[in-house]
């Protein structure tokens, strides 16, 4: 029986992370129910699993772009479900994939299903989920101050470039850099400390530092004359709203779940103080039944008067914003930010952003098809902190949001126009 049943990964075993997959079973029983598994190791060693009951057809077939899963981790036609639906048994967990060097892989497998649970395993196949696409070129950086990693992708170019902030903490991830780059974008990510030899933690941020990352970027051989893009996520989004508003030659920038406000340190631009930080009350996080806690409430408020000298002038920035906020983001209020950062620009007779929401999503919106993180370590906070989202929500909001990003840049990055020379302040 088992050299019957075929398990079968279309386009391919081999693919890149934010492609999606056709999973199809054929060689079953008619109407016969198997489980299917789809389980992987993470950087950390720790295994992460899911599985979901399907019922094969008249023909003994099942393909999870048509056929609902019966039970188990999911319910319903979900054709990605099993990657979305991994989880660990250790609770407060999040899939660690940043390394772009090794691919993601998936063990998807098929087996009988018995009164007691899984039974014999009749199929199964490998996915290699891959983070770099062929051709392209991956770079560490230690220029001056900057420390990094430069993805570059096969041509000649002239492509455009991007500056990938993708998270406030100590070191780096290259998912999202690298991917970026695999999708003809010339891609640099930086840390701010706990990388290499950088300081182990900092007090207060420089603006300087993301001049010279910009200046590192726009010198590289196959980005062409014209500005270039920022992404953000996080406490990196009101990073992205300060360089965008303060330094020249940002033509468009991507704020992910962000605050309208420069947060937690103090922000500086050749030696002086720009921006204060709003700070947290600790007091009013609220810790769930799980210890996970919700921090959602405790930033203090940046619309009250005391706080306003730490909001960002973003009607200064002269490039374009795709403000992009998750409904049921737990970490702070998204979607409220959003809110005044749009009335802001209108106030000001500003038209140059667009902006989009996402109901049911969390927090740790990432580029798409890798496991849903519910709660996690958080780093500033010292405990797991919850992120919020619907877990279905949550991934249909991370596959359209990444085509978005990409069509949004491509929109407003030029290879060859020509670029103020000037910082704003």
């Amino acid at each position: 029986m088992a050299s019957q049943v075929r398990l079968r990964l279309l386009p391919g075993a081999r693919c890149l992370f934010d492609e999606p997959l056709r999973v199809t079973v054929a060689g079953l029983r008619s109407q016969q129910v198997v489980a299917l598994r789809a389980r992987s190791t993470d950087e950390k060693g720790l295994v992460f699993s899911s599985s979901a009951t399907y019922r094969a057809d008249g023909g003994g077939e099942i393909d999870l772009g048509r056929d609902p899963s019966l039970g188990g981790s999911y319910v319903g036609v979900e054709p990605m479900g099993l990657l979305r639906a991994m989880r660990t048994d250790a609770p407060h967990k999040r899939f660690q994939k940043s390394n772009s060097l090794n691919p993601h892989v998936v063990k998807f497998s098929v087996h009988e299903v018995e009164v007691e649970g899984e039974g014999r395993m009749l199929a199964e196949v490998a996915n290699e989920r891959l983070l770099m696409a062929d051709g392209v070129r991956r770079r560490p950086v230690r220029e001056g101050n900057i420390r990094g990693v430069l993805f570059t992708p096969p041509g000649e170019g002239p492509f455009p470039a991007v500056l990938d902030l993708y998270t406030f903490g100590g070191g780096l991830s290259e998912k999202r850099t690298s991917l970026l780059a695999s999708r003809g974008f010339v891609v640099l990510t930086v840390a701010l400390y706990g990388h290499d030899d950088m300081p182990r933690s900092i007090k207060e941020v420089h603006l300087d530092y993301f001049e010279e990352a910009i200046e590192v970027l726009k010198k590289q051989e196959k980005v062409g004359s014209g500005g270039v893009g920022v992404v953000s996520l996080s406490k990196s989004g009101d990073l992205a709203l300060s360089i965008a508003s303060y330094l020249p030659h940002v033509d468009a920038t991507v704020w992910i779940n962000g605050c309208s406000a420069n947060t937690a340190l103090p922000l500086y631009y050749k030696k002086k103080p720009i921006l204060p930080a709003l700070m947290f009350d600790f007091k009013k996080v609220v810790v769930t039944e799980s210890g996970a806690c919700i921090t959602k409430g405790a930033m203090h408020s940046p619309w009250v008067e005391e706080n306003q000298a730490t909001v960002v002038p973003i009607e200064r920035a002269e490039g374009r914003f795709l403000f992009v906020a998750a409904e049921d983001d737990l970490n702070w209020d998204s979607k409220a930010y959003l809110d005044q950062m749009v009335e802001r620009l209108k106030s000001h007779g500003k038209q140059n952003f667009e902006s989009v929401s996402y109901p049911g999503a969390g927090h740790y919106l990432e580029p798409p098809y890798g496991p849903y993180c519910p709660s996690s370590f958080h780093g500033l906070m010292g405990k797991p902190v919850a992120w919020g989202g619907e877990a279905r929500s949550h991934a249909a909001a991370e596959v359209h949001l990444w085509k978005k990003i990409q069509e949004f840049f491509r929109s407003h990055l030029s290879c060859d126009g020509a670029t103020q020379n000037k910082a704003k302040l």
